[in-house]
């Protein structure tokens, strides 16, 4: 059902959380009339940078701290992905009738393109900004954001509509959704994340399984047949999936998939088929490194094609794409020695399909926030691929206990010493690569003022 976003003037909104989504958001309701109010339990004096952003717009606030007087006294409650619904200030609320949702919930209610929906554990930026980058090979007005880039509440801000709208979407903003339905969903992999946030995996698997919620047969499911993880999450009856298209980097999967339909690489070829014509593409260009990125360029690829764009305007992106800052990022090279800034790599998962891609001797410098994660499915990558480890941060006991025993191993104080201790362990054709297995958030603001941080320690090196 479509709704007209002028329905909230007059309505008194609270927004909790006010960070880079919080300011887009108050700016947003503002816009269209609601009496809104900003709480967060961070003073005055630190979210200074982003009060400063609020400074055209009015709004009240209930700074460093909540109180249930002001919850009780909204229409509707928003929170900020980064916000738990589970506190129980949240639960009295809902307790006395008022709405309590999130911003990505609240804000794609009213967006009329097409949505084409991408999550999973990893991958899930690069896979993004890859189908952007195909949509504006072929001329086509996509706009994206939510998880990454911009969140929802611009887009409805900028006033001008795309044809198809690309949402990044977390497991902190899937956790909301009722009514939130997506054109395309892409489903990059599903592995251990976020136990810091969720108590168990399988609360972290519900929420991810949210964005099938409101399909139906119209609703196109690009998913990674590889991942035995969301395979199985295909299979349960409970979830609809409408169409369903796998891709597979295993060629032995070819006739399965050609017959029902999805991607497959065979001989250094991508595969293809979403109606009665097989389409291919060249994969001999590729310039980012990993196994992974060809399923990246699968999965866009699919999402593509399902929403027309032609086969040379996808083959012109996988030929040029060089990746993400942050993500497999080739730093420079100092004697002799490669060094890699894959600084988004916040859990597990990430860090082996880091280490997968390289065949050199790797210095492995991890650590980070401890969320609590389990590190032994690393050992054989270890054992195999890492020739030094070297651990960092809060989480360095943890990571040293699971997998320490598997690499000479060092336990280091601050995050500049772990990179001249990498650097110095290293030898001619040594890869050094930090890829933490972990939140920046015990020192860092972000994984981008980390990766930022490692290379302009690098680049310092003669």
């Amino acid at each position: 059902m479509e709704r007209n976003i002028e329905e909230i003037r007059g309505k008194k909104i609270l927004v909790v959380g006010l960070a880079k989504t919080g300011v887009a958001l108050s700016h947003l309701l503002v816009k269209h009339g609601a009496l809104v109010t900003v709480s967060d339990h961070k003073s005055k004096a630190e979210l200074a940078n982003h009060l400063d952003n609020m400074n055209d717009i009015e709004v009240n606030y209930e700074l460093g701290g909540h109180t249930p007087k002001t919850f009780l006294q909204q229409d509707i409650i928003i929170l900020s992905p980064g916000i738990s619904p589970n506190l129980k200030l949240f639960e009295y609320a809902r307790s006395h009738g008022v709405k309590v949702t999130g911003e990505f919930e609240f804000v794609t209610q009213y967006i009329k393109e097409p949505i084409v929906a991408i999550t999973g554990t990893n991958g899930k930026t690069t896979v993004s900004s890859l189908l952007k980058a195909m949509f504006d090979e072929a001329g086509v007005n996509a706009w994206i954001g939510g998880n990454y880039g911009e969140p929802m509440s611009t887009y409805l801000l900028s006033d001008q509509p795309a044809k198809v709208v690309i949402a990044e979407v977390s497991s902190f903003q899937l956790e909301h959704i009722e009514n939130f339905k997506a054109k395309n969903i892409i489903f990059t992999n599903l592995a251990e994340n976020h136990l810091d946030r969720y108590k168990t995996m399988e609360e972290y698997i519900n929420a991810k399984r949210k964005i099938f919620l409101n399909t139906n047969q119209e609703t196109t499911s690009i998913l990674n047949a590889d991942d035995n993880a969301v395979v199985e999450l295909a299979r349960d009856p409970s979830v609809q999936r409408g169409r369903i298209f796998y891709f597979s980097r295993r060629p032995i999967l070819e006739p399965q998939i050609m017959n029902i339909g999805g991607c497959v690489v065979v001989n250094n070829q991508i595969k293809l088929r979403t109606g009665p014509e097989i389409k291919t593409f060249d994969l001999r260009g590729l310039k980012m490194r990993g196994k992974h990125s060809v399923e990246n360029i699968m999965s866009s690829a699919l999402a593509a094609i399902e929403n027309g764009v032609p086969v040379d305007a996808i083959q012109r992106v996988i030929d040029s794409y060089k990746g993400l800052q942050h993500r497999l990022e080739y730093v420079r090279k100092v004697g002799g020695v490669k060094f890699y800034n894959d600084s988004k790599a916040t859990n597990v998962h990430a860090v082996k399909r880091a280490l997968n891609a390289f065949d050199e001797n790797i210095i492995l410098v991890m650590g980070g926030k401890d969320t609590n994660l389990n590190y032994q499915p690393l050992i054989d990558d270890i054992k195999m691929r890492v020739k030094n480890l070297i651990l960092v941060g809060e989480a360095k006991e943890r990571i040293n206990r699971d997998i320490g025993d598997f690499s000479e191993t060092f336990l280091i104080g601050t995050f500049e010493e772990a990179i001249h201790m990498a650097y110095q362990k290293s030898r001619i054709d040594d890869i050094v690569l930090l890829s933490p297995g972990c939140s920046s958030f015990d020192v860092f603001d972000s994984y981008i003022e980390r990766g930022n941080y490692f290379k302009e320690i690098v680049n310092k090196f003669s």
